[in-house]
């Protein structure tokens, strides 16, 4: 099992979440995070709540599925190769989904982890050569991405939409709500994707509830952002200056 892997190919750069190496087929799974309603119409992925078009990820894991068999007949390697996302939010619904697609529904992800540890699986010397293969392929970073220079204080603060980066606002007690494409997101969910903004734009900021609170800018109480920290997190030191990894 590879992990976090940036291949190239011939010029063109591709992502891929996770590589699992077995004795029949090799899996390439694409993990997604999305909560909340969506529908399926025409090849295309739309907010439920607003018919707008979000970003579709089945034509993201397709263009990689592309590339990695390509990859493969460079390497001379012949396997089947079978390619997932998987959709593990429990809140995550989709409607008119096709029975064909390529994508494992949050009800079915146990079903498909126990499919996986019981097929029995032997590996030879040429799913080990795919393995290192892929491993001295690896990209450690994506050439085309440059990150302009950016300090703390000149970053907008604020919990931003997915879909079309419009700053979010509390409806009730549970969920945030963008005003200009009706996406919502429960209020744990926004507060945990935003401080791993935080930890990756800063990596050298230590995580504290006030920190969080002035980053996120939402008007919530300390008290709801240590909870959530509380709960995804560990805390370290005392009362008076916690930190969280």
């Amino acid at each position: 099992m590879l992990n976090g892997l940036l291949l190239e190919l011939n010029g063109s750069y591709f992502q891929l979440d996770t590589v699992i190496i077995s004795g029949g087929v090799i899996h390439l799974i694409d993990t997604k995070n999305y909560s909340d309603d969506y529908f399926w119409e025409n090849g295309k992925l739309y907010f439920l709540s607003t018919k707008k078009e979000c970003k579709n990820p089945v034509e993201q894991l397709n263009r990689g599925l592309l590339l990695f068999k390509q990859l493969l007949h460079s390497l001379k390697l012949n396997y089947l190769v079978e390619a997932f996302a998987i959709f593990i939010h429990p809140e995550f619904t989709l409607y008119q989904a096709p029975t064909d697609l390529p994508i494992i529904h949050p009800t079915q992800v146990k079903r498909f982890i126990d499919e996986l540890d019981k097929t029995k699986s032997v590996l030879n010397d040429g799913h080990k050569k795919l393995a290192q293969a892929l491993i001295s392929l690896n990209q450690p970073k994506n050439p085309f991405e440059k990150l302009p220079e950016y300090k703390y204080e000149q970053l907008r603060k604020g919990i931003f939409s997915k879909c079309c980066e419009t700053q979010l606002f509390v409806v009730n007690l549970n969920r945030f709500l963008c005003l200009k494409c009706g996406e919502s997101e429960k209020i744990e969910d926004a507060i945990i994707r935003n401080v791993n903004e935080y930890k990756f734009l800063f990596p050298d900021r230590k995580i504290t509830t006030s920190s969080i609170q002035e980053w996120c800018q939402t008007g919530l109480s300390k008290r709801t952002i240590t909870r959530v920290l509380k709960k995804h997190f560990t805390a370290f030191g005392n009362t008076s200056n916690t930190f969280y990894k």
